[in-house]
């Protein structure tokens, strides 16, 4: 079972949100039938907007993740709800890119840098909150971390990574966010930046230990008090009832001409690639 587990040092200056996400993005990979790098591309973005989604308490309220880069992945978006529960939709799924220059897969080049990484929270009230930074280099967690320096103020480290296996599915995923809280020292920030370097690849501290591993690896030397525990999954909102208010909201000459054909409507969603299928008699509003 996927889990967030989240954390405070013992003396206050350092909290830690940390993903064991290997489910859902294999679910998301069988959806999309991505490409090992867009699955690691996609990967990192759902481990991430998860870990930001849950930190959204109120009822209700959910998170937008947008990354357009103008690499040949093309947009990659992630929901959240306020539990961390998340989908994902990847415009070229079948990318693909040779490996980089260190063996790895090449998440910075199918994602691309000419562009941004967007962050919209929802409350239901009012207008959204959003925010957005040019993307660094493409590659999900640097870009995060530069999301959260600029929009968000917070000084904050992340990495996300996703293993993938030989026939394309997924071994391991995850990843962490760091942050400062105000009043952390030098000290604070050297510690927590040795822990970062220590810790190294997430996936193989995630595929040998799970988040609390990775969790001690991070937070080595700081005592940890772990604060929240949560299950996640890859979890799509969309229904039959839902799509049909969506057709019915389309413009009236639209409606009228789908209604002149006569031919059932085929709408597929594009988080999980269900197929609803409409009769013209099902596109007339009801009282």
């Amino acid at each position: 079972m996927d889990e967030i587990v989240k954390a405070i040092s013992d003396d206050g200056f350092v909290s830690v949100s940390v993903i064991s996400s290997r489910a859902l993005v294999e679910r998301a990979r069988a959806i999309h039938n991505t490409t090992p790098v867009v699955t690691a591309a996609l990967g990192r973005t759902l481990s991430a907007a998860s870990i930001i989604g849950s930190a959204l308490k109120k009822s209700g309220a959910s998170l937008t993740v947008r990354i357009n880069g103008g690499g040949p992945a093309g947009n990659i978006i992630a929901v959240s709800d306020n539990e961390g529960n998340v989908r994902g939709f990847v415009q070229n799924p079948a990318a693909d890119l040779p490996k980089n220059a260190l063996g790895k897969l090449d998440v910075g080049g199918v994602v691309g840098v000419n562009g941004t990484l967007s962050v919209i929270k929802d409350f239901g009230e009012k207008e959204p909150y959003s925010g957005a930074t040019r993307l660094v280099s493409g590659e999900i967690a640097e870009d995060f971390a530069a999301y959260f320096a600029s929009s968000e103020q917070v000084p904050t480290a992340c990495a996300f990574g996703v293993l993938v296996d030989r026939d394309r599915s997924v071994l391991a995923a995850g990843g962490y966010i760091v942050q400062l809280l105000p009043g952390a020292s030098d000290g604070v920030i050297d510690s927590v930046e040795l822990n970062v370097a220590a810790t190294g690849a997430v996936t193989d501290v995630l595929n040998n230990g799970g988040a609390e591993a990775l969790l001690s690896s991070v937070m080595a030397g700081f005592s940890p008090r772990v604060i929240e525990r949560s299950n996640v999954e890859y979890r799509c909102t969309c229904s039959r009832e839902r799509f049909r208010n969506a057709l019915l909201s389309l413009d009236k000459a639209e409606l009228d001409d789908m209604r002149l054909k006569g031919e059932p409507v085929e709408v597929s969603c594009q988080f999980c690639e269900a197929v609803h299928v409409y009769d013209v008699a099902e596109l007339v509003e009801t009282s």
